[in-house]
């Protein structure tokens, strides 16, 4: 019989420097924040639309985090810290007891806080279309719960497993996938009802003729 080894998970690489940051090993702990700091940072953003408010909630996370290491029981080590910087999220929100009234457009068009670069061989239209796109989309992302926006931003953002989305939202793996689904439906037809807003390459064929015929 031939066993095949498969390669080490992120998250079995990361264990080693889990551990010496447990032992108080201040640089490793500091190679945990470096790696995960971006991931904390565009789910806090996403939650609190403030790019000040994210960067105060993903600080005080890692604070929590760095005290709370000792009841870190393993498994993925980015869900139990995104479980953290989610409360922290929540917990401004809450104080502030109203979501903050910052431009969605923030997101795209600051550099320091987009996902939306443009690639040094890319061409300037398709660079547009890419933003126009973007911008499409955060304001779809704006229409969902607050709830919904959580797993539609960990699953299909930033690909985290349906476990870890349950583990860092404190949420079972069935609440999950219900909430991505219904959140998918509601995106999907937000953004057949706001066609005109997508850029001409990603519009349905049918909504291009019908712009062809009315030019």
């Amino acid at each position: 019989m031939r066993l095949t080894l498969g390669r080490p998970s992120a998250t079995d690489q990361e264990q080693p420097v889990v551990e010496a940051a447990r032992r108080g090993d201040v640089r490793a702990f500091e190679s945990l924040v470096q790696a995960h700091q971006q991931l904390a940072y565009s789910v806090a953003y996403r939650i609190l639309g403030n790019p000040d408010a994210a960067m105060d909630a993903v600080q005080e996370a890692f604070v929590r985090a760095y005290q709370a290491l000792d009841s870190y029981r393993g498994g993925s080590f980015r869900a139990w810290l995104l479980r953290i910087a989610t409360n922290c999220s929540y917990d401004q929100l809450r104080y502030h007891q109203r979501r903050p009234a910052a431009p969605i457009d923030d997101l795209v068009e600051d550099d320091e806080h987009s996902d939306v670069l443009e690639a040094e061989d890319e061409l300037p239209e398709d660079y547009v279309a890419r933003q126009e796109l973007g911008h499409t989309l955060e304001r779809a992302l704006a229409t969902l719960s607050n709830e919904q926006r959580d797993v539609v931003v960990m699953s299909d953002v930033h690909g985290l497993a349906y476990s870890e989305i349950a583990s860092a939202l404190n949420i079972s793996i069935g609440t999950v996938k219900s909430r991505l689904s219904r959140a998918r439906v509601h995106l999907r037809n937000h953004l057949l009802e706001n066609g005109e807003q997508l850029p001409a390459e990603y519009r349905l064929a049918g909504d291009r003729q019908g712009m062809e015929r009315d030019a």
